[in-house]
């Protein structure tokens, strides 16, 4: 039996002609991404290695307001543009005005949910409506210097 890379790929591409399609692993991260920073780029670059496919869920503005008591100083816009012009991410969508964070994970149905160290996310909760996902603790980049709460002190 041939276990040569051209036969490999050449088994590949007549299962996809008759039919077959090899499945891509979807990961999924989430976050407000305000003052984009290198901790954010690490942070993306460990999500896009965990699979085939990544894609991003900016916090909306309003959410960001609920959960964690303060208006990001970018716009939900703005924030969406800054990821997306990172380069990474092969997607980026807002997240939904939702108090629900489920919906939009169930609706993406990822393969992978990849969460950052500092992310209050609870992995049981995340398990009970997305069995058979799994979940990625991701390693923090310098979190002494790229933070966003600090970049939010500077501006000021």
């Amino acid at each position: 039996m041939d276990f040569s890379f051209q036969s490999i790929i050449e088994t590949l591409q007549s299962l996809n002609q008759e039919g077959y399609t090899v499945k891509k692993s979807r990961v999924v991260c989430a976050g407000t991404f305000d003052h984009l920073h290198l901790g954010h780029a690490n942070f993306l670059r460990q999500a896009k290695a965990l699979g085939d496919e990544l894609i991003v869920i900016v916090a909306r503005d309003e959410n960001v307001k609920r959960i964690k008591n303060i208006l990001p100083e970018h716009n939900e816009t703005e924030r969406r543009e800054n990821v997306e012009k990172t380069g990474i991410p092969d997607r980026v969508v807002l997240g939904l005005n939702e108090k629900d964070i489920f919906i939009i994970l169930e609706q993406l149905k990822p393969d992978i949910i990849a969460l950052g160290y500092d992310q209050r996310v609870s992995e049981e909760a995340i398990q009970k409506r997305l069995p058979g996902c799994k979940i990625v603790r991701l390693k923090p980049f310098k979190p002494e210097k790229y933070k966003s709460s600090f970049y939010r002190k500077k501006a000021k």
